[in-house]
């Protein structure tokens, strides 16, 4: 089930951590099909919700991902500890980084990051 709060003015769609497995581009357009149906600029997606396969940039499966909700122009969010993934890949954490770094795509740790980012 997912939940359609607004923070700080900004709509945002909160999926719930059990659901569906992402893991292929066909997982985030039914996503950012839902999300777009509710008004939401920006889709709030627990890390544990994530295939294996998304934090093997190796597959191609996260840039698949995250290249679908920008050009659909929808935020995406990877809320939850992810450190398991990023102790055993420089690429993973230098992605984080770069994504961290922009407008449209953050990894971050809770809720309370998000609505920080969001204010500004």
């Amino acid at each position: 089930m997912s939940d359609l709060r607004t923070i700080h003015d900004v709509p945002v769609l909160m999926c719930a951590a059990d659901g569906e497995t992402i893991g292929a581009e066909r997982d985030a357009l039914d996503l950012i099909g839902n999300a777009s149906y509710q008004g939401a600029q920006w889709v709030v997606i627990p890390a544990e919700r994530f295939d294996e396969v998304f934090f093997r940039l190796s597959t191609r499966v996260a840039g698949d991902i995250v290249q679908k909700f920008g050009q659909y122009g929808m935020g995406l969010v990877v809320l939850g500890d992810i450190s398991r993934h990023t102790e055993g890949s420089s690429a993973l954490r230098d992605f984080v980084r770069e994504c961290n770094r922009g407008r449209q795509t953050w990894f971050l740790a809770d809720v309370e990051e998000l609505r920080e980012r969001l204010k500004s």
